[in-house]
């Protein structure tokens, strides 16, 4: 068969494509154009099923930490790697949730774009595509249009089958018209590997470094980039999997929103105060997820201090009535 040959054009054509829209995310089609006005085209099943070429590095992501066998390990670098963890686990659930997808605090545009830096490190797309998604689950939650609920689609789809297919890939923009007006958002958007990439290649430079500068700790190159980034990025990936398939499943709800959120102590502690998840569905404007003093959230201290430093301001918090005296609340204030 030829090389010009159609079918071998087409197969390199494909090739293309996928290789482009690696790091090229404007190369998959977004689901309407904000401007427009139109309805977003419909998806069909095919569309619904998990695009393996395009998500090859997704599955090398998480193939790259078996490497931990051969680089060993040491305590700088498993130091490190819970430092990121948690790092990254804030900015998404600081910028990417509370600021990007609900607005519940105002900063400066200068500030915006570094949150959306933070969070774009830690491997989960674009702020834009993010808030796009997760406004609409909050517009659908638990009915079929919800791509991550539990309880209509299973567990594996709602932890993470649903973002990994063309229709998890295809965000409808039109809920995001308000970040679409800021170009340094689309540029971060559109080539979101840059971020992860750069904070791989710092995180192994640290390791080279140390291992020359302070070769008493044991760490190298290698080890540092598979615990620092690898191990970290996948863990904190699947924290913040957790809310969307454990706590529509596990815990306690507090009040009535139409759907099954769930308050659970320890996916709050684990995703950093996301856990009061019913909370959340109950008032979803607030900055504040866990409503009283005995519900941790660590991401509310951390942006109260921001707040303190002049970074950030007007933070949104539950009204009392609302909180306590809503005709949805299930279990009387006691």
């Amino acid at each position: 068969m030829s090389l010009e040959s159609p079918p071998v054009v087409a197969l390199w054509q494909r090739i293309g494509s996928t290789l482009r829209c690696w790091f090229d995310t404007s190369t998959h089609a977004t689901n309407t154009t904000p401007a427009s006005g139109h309805q977003p085209a419909a998806f069909t099943a095919a569309d619904e099923r998990v695009e393996w070429a395009r998500i090859v590095p997704f599955v090398l992501l998480h193939a790259a930490c078996l490497a931990v066998f051969w680089v060993g390990v040491s305590a700088v670098a498993v130091g490190v790697a819970v430092l990121l963890y948690f790092a990254r686990m804030f900015a998404i659930t600081g910028f990417y949730h509370r600021y990007f997808s609900h607005r519940s605090y105002k900063t400066t545009r200068t500030a915006q774009f570094i949150f959306g830096v933070l969070g774009a490190s830690a491997v989960q797309r674009g702020p834009i595509w993010w808030a796009a998604h997760h406004r609409h689950h909050h517009a659908h939650s638990d009915r079929e249009d919800d791509p991550h609920s539990p309880i209509k689609h299973g567990f594996l789809r709602a932890h993470m089958s649903w973002f990994l297919s063309r229709k998890g890939f295809t965000p409808d923009l039109r809920r995001v018209r308000d970040l679409l007006k800021f170009r340094e958002l689309r540029w971060l958007d559109r080539f979101d590997i840059l971020v992860p990439v750069a904070l791989a290649i710092g995180v192994f430079s640290l390791g080279v470094l140390l291992e020359r500068t302070a070769p008493e700790l044991g760490t190298n190159g290698w080890q540092m980039l598979v615990w620092g980034f690898f191990v970290s990025t996948v863990a904190c990936s699947h924290g913040t999997y957790t809310i969307n398939s454990l706590s529509h499943v596990f815990g306690k709800q507090r009040y009535r929103t139409g759907d099954a959120s769930r308050n659970n102590f320890w996916l709050a502690l684990l995703t950093l105060g996301e856990g009061w998840h019913n909370n959340h569905h109950h008032y979803p404007s607030a900055t504040r997820q866990g409503f009283y003093w005995w519900e941790i959230d660590i991401t509310w201290y951390l942006l109260k201090v921001m707040s303190w430093l002049g970074i950030i301001w007007d933070l949104k918090t539950v009204p009392v009535a609302v909180r306590d005296s809503s005709p949805r609340r299930i279990r009387p204030l006691r």
